[in-house]
């Protein structure tokens, strides 16, 4: 497997058990506060930008290939 795709996907994994985690310890809070909707935010961009670079490598090393 591409080594930039298994970074991406540890990541995702790792960001996915920290919300998880982070979402149950809320109790009884209710809403999010602007602070972790801004965090979110950040973490959602991160992910995308992280994607597009994986699937850019992924189509130049397949094109490179094929050229």
């Amino acid at each position: 497997m591409n080594a930039i795709l298994t970074t991406t996907l540890t990541f995702l994994r790792a960001l996915t058990g920290r919300i998880r985690s982070g979402w149950d310890n809320r109790g009884t809070q209710a809403g999010a506060s602007t602070l972790e909707l801004v965090i979110l935010v950040l973490g959602l961009i991160t992910v995308a930008t992280l994607l597009v670079a994986t699937l850019t490598a992924a189509v130049k090393s397949r094109t490179d290939q094929i050229s």
